[in-house]
């Protein structure tokens, strides 16, 4: 079976071996659309599929960037609530410590 590509699914990627596209029947023959592209026009489309491409990978890393400060930030904040809980249970405790010895002074 030696069936053609499809728009989603082209034979090849490198568009200078694709088909040149047929101008479309539903546009009028002067429409703006020309049939001459530049020969820098290949390699600008490449570029900016390019450059789109590595806009998403910049942009998935700048929000992974954050979502580990935000990890490391949530983890010191909790380190903070546990080190002055545990501040406080330790003054307590020392202050049972000298009562305790302040009442066996006394008697």
């Amino acid at each position: 079976m030696n069936t053609a590509g499809t728009i989603d699914r082209p034979l090849t990627h490198d568009p200078k071996k694709q088909a040149p596209m047929k101008p479309s029947t539903s546009e009028p023959a002067g429409s703006a659309t020309s049939d001459f592209t530049p020969s820098g026009a290949t390699e600008a489309r490449q570029n900016r599929n390019r450059e789109m491409q590595l806009m998403q990978e910049a942009l998935a890393r700048a929000h992974m960037h954050e979502r580990l400060h935000d990890a490391v930030r949530e983890r010191r904040a909790v380190r903070l609530a546990t080190a002055r809980r545990m501040q406080r249970r330790a003054e307590r405790a020392s202050l049972r410590a000298r009562r305790a010895l302040a009442m066996a002074v006394m008697q």
